[in-house]
């Protein structure tokens, strides 16, 4: 039980759920993401001291960080992610002073909705709220996303991090991750809701190959840059790749095919939301997948097996892995009068198939960093 005036403050972040254009915030693309209620709670109040005391609701471990030492805690199993996202913060100019930190996080680990990014931002935005300071959400996510990539060394892109700080309740968010413009579209589903169902395979994206993906994008871009004259792989049009492919080792044409079409999806879904056209957004997330499955390889049996059923489902108008992949969970755009019957059924085929169970979130499209003072 959390006595919350134990704490100064209470400071949240949220998990996100990709709706479309996955694999291409770090190819400076257009993406479509929603903040989550799954989220990461800091309880906080400064100690007086140099050491930052961590705690979790969930955890028995407890960690003290020293504040002139926060480079040398990449090794710990828990509390790295809070000492990269503290020395971010450091290093921008940002005063770190010595507090007590309690977590408290309901985005589910290893799920693919981004536990990672809520814990960072939920770090930086609490460790400002104890300066007095006013909190800027774009600039934490920011530091946020130098934590995960110099930190934890996953080389992601924007995405993660921006929707976990600005999202804006019942609204997704149309992010150009190359200028990060933003525009929020009301997320209106009509007689439909969105379902998040867990494959339940932890997926851990440093040892997974979302870095080697990284890589062979960043290496199709060396090649494409002069030649079509962009200044990242999104600029790149379904014509102009239709000229250039064949400049491009099989397996990398591939994930270069993936990002070209899923900006164009991600162009389309927009379209789609916008005329309350939930068959035509449903397509796209289908398409989606099929894309992530056989061009960019990063779905696996697991998500291959829910997607799959979902889609089988007469309720379901479209269903997609959403986030890093290799584990994680699905997105699926259902009726709302079957969803019952539809997590049932999912759940049911995917437990046959695979030999354990998924799980189903119930989650609603939140805001991003909220402050409390206690």
């Amino acid at each position: 039980m959390i006595n919350e005036k134990d704490y100064e403050y209470r400071v949240t972040a949220a998990g996100r759920v990709n709706i479309i254009g996955e694999h291409i915030d770090y190819c400076g693309g257009k993406v479509f993401p929603a903040a989550l209620s799954l989220k990461n709670t800091v309880y906080i109040r400064p100690n007086g001291t140099n050491k930052i005391n961590l705690s979790w609701t969930t955890l028995p471990d407890k960690v003290s960080l020293e504040t002139d030492k926060l480079e040398s805690y990449k090794g710990l199993k828990y509390g790295n992610y809070q000492a990269g996202s503290a020395l971010m913060r450091q290093r921008a100019g940002g005063k770190i002073s010595g507090c007590d930190m309690l977590q408290d996080c309901t985005v589910p680990f290893g799920s693919g909705l981004s536990s990672s990014a809520a814990i960072e931002v939920s770090t930086i935005a609490a460790l400002a709220a104890i300066e007095g300071e006013k909190i800027d959400p774009v600039k934490t996510a920011l530091l946020a996303q130098q934590a995960e990539r110099e930190y934890a060394g996953v080389n992601c892109g924007i995405m993660d991090q921006y929707a976990s700080a600005c999202g804006k309740k019942n609204h997704a968010m149309l992010l150009d991750c190359k200028t990060l413009e933003c525009s929020y579209i009301p997320l209106d589903l009509g007689e439909y809701s969105l379902i998040i169902i867990n494959c339940n395979k932890p997926h851990n994206l440093v040892e997974s190959k979302y870095n080697e993906r990284r890589a062979e994008t960043d290496s199709a871009l060396e090649i494409l840059r002069d030649i079509a004259g962009i200044t990242c792989l999104a600029d790149l049009s379904v014509k102009q790749f239709e000229r250039c492919a064949s400049m491009l080792h099989n397996k990398v044409r591939y994930r270069v095919k993936h990002v070209v079409e899923e900006c164009e999806r991600v162009k389309l879904a927009r379209e789609a939301m916008e005329k309350g056209d939930i068959a035509a957004l449903g397509d796209l997330l289908n398409e989606s997948h099929t894309s992530l499955r056989y061009l960019y390889e990063v779905t696996g049996k697991e998500l291959d097996a829910l997607a799959s059923a979902a889609q089988s489902h007469p309720a379901c108008a479209g269903s997609r892995m959403t986030g890093g992949g290799f584990g994680g969970c699905t997105i699926s755009i259902v009726k709302t009068e079957a969803a019952e019957d539809f997590k049932k059924y999912v759940c049911r085929r995917y437990e046959k198939e695979i030999g354990y169970k998924a799980v189903c979130y119930d989650a609603e499209i939140a805001d991003g960093i909220t402050v409390e003072k206690l």
